[in-house]
């Protein structure tokens, strides 16, 4: 399966006969809330809010939206806010976090505590998907602009296992990675090629799985097959990448935010990694991009299962 649209994954959701239970960290937010609202009438998920319970009450009178009693946590600090709704993941009374009005340092110190939050022991890494209907003929994910700063080697070979298995869970079969480079063969004195070509080899070699890795490959080798076969450059993945896995956090970070402002592409994306998606976008993040998050996060919570 390869999705080509959000609305493909907003389908997929809707079959589903159980909802997804989220968690909401320092839920008082009308931007958040608002996001809730839209996937709680679309029949997508169901919110179990924590925060300041009578600012909580407040905003969802103002919007029109009912949540029972019993899904409403009152902690009005922000840090036992965060702890709260990570707790609520490990009783297993939610199946996947988002963040509200929070500070990100608060909520995430909260879920890579080594006692009580969500680490498995290993990376997390950011997964964020790209619709870019005039650029693109499918969703897009571009690794890692968000979580690991440079990373290296070994954690690249973990960004793109995590990102693999969100794919998987979401309902890929073998998705199509490409190692980015500026240039599709091996030279000794750009590291990022050393990286793509040892990348490569891990995945022939067995040791990353249920994928195909290609590198190292320009990004217009990995998005245009035309390029590509005009370059001589065969591959399975030559203009067809599902996952383009940057250098380091500034080249993810500057290709996920030209996908946005250039391509006018939508977005949705989480922390992977962990015991469950865990939702992070930014105060100034659309409500749009907020909804679009807890859709992708509540299939693949659903089929990580």
């Amino acid at each position: 399966m390869v999705y080509k649209t959000f609305d493909e994954i907003i389908a997929k959701l809707q079959g589903h006969a159980k909802k997804s239970r989220m968690a909401v960290a320092a839920a008082n937010d009308d931007h958040t809330l608002g996001a809730v609202k839209q996937a709680v009438e679309a029949g997508l998920v169901e919110p179990v809010l924590v925060g300041d319970k009578k600012e909580i009450e407040k905003v969802l009178a103002e919007i029109g939206l009912e949540v029972p009693e019993k899904d409403i946590y009152d902690e009005p600090d922000l840090a036992e806010a965060a702890k709260k709704a990570v707790a609520l993941i490990n009783e297993g009374k939610a199946d996947f976090l988002m963040k509200g009005k929070v500070d990100s340092g608060i909520y995430l110190k909260a879920v890579v505590n080594k006692e009580t939050g969500l680490g498995k022991g290993g990376v997390m890494s950011h997964f964020t998907a790209f619709e870019c209907p005039n650029a693109y003929h499918k969703l897009i994910v571009p690794v890692d602009g968000g979580m690991v700063t440079y990373p290296t080697l070994e954690q690249k070979k973990a960004i793109i296992q995590n990102t693999v298995d969100t794919m998987l869970a979401l309902g890929y079969d073998c998705p199509k990675v490409g190692v980015l480079a500026c240039k599709e063969k091996l030279d000794p004195k750009m590291p990022e090629t050393v990286d793509g070509d040892e990348l490569k080899k891990m995945n022939q070699r067995g040791e990353i799985t249920n994928c195909i890795v290609e590198g190292p490959i320009s990004f217009d080798c990995a998005t245009d097959k035309e390029i590509a076969a005009f370059k001589g450059f065969e591959s399975p993945c030559a203009g067809d990448c599902d996952i383009l896995v940057a250098p380091n956090i500034h080249a993810g970070n500057f290709l996920g935010k030209m996908l946005t402002g250039f391509c006018h592409a939508k977005m949705g994306g989480f922390i992977v990694g962990a015991k469950c998606p865990v939702i992070m976008t930014s105060r100034g993040s659309t409500s749009e991009e907020k909804f679009l998050s807890m859709c992708l996060a509540a299939v693949a919570s659903m089929n990580e299962k």
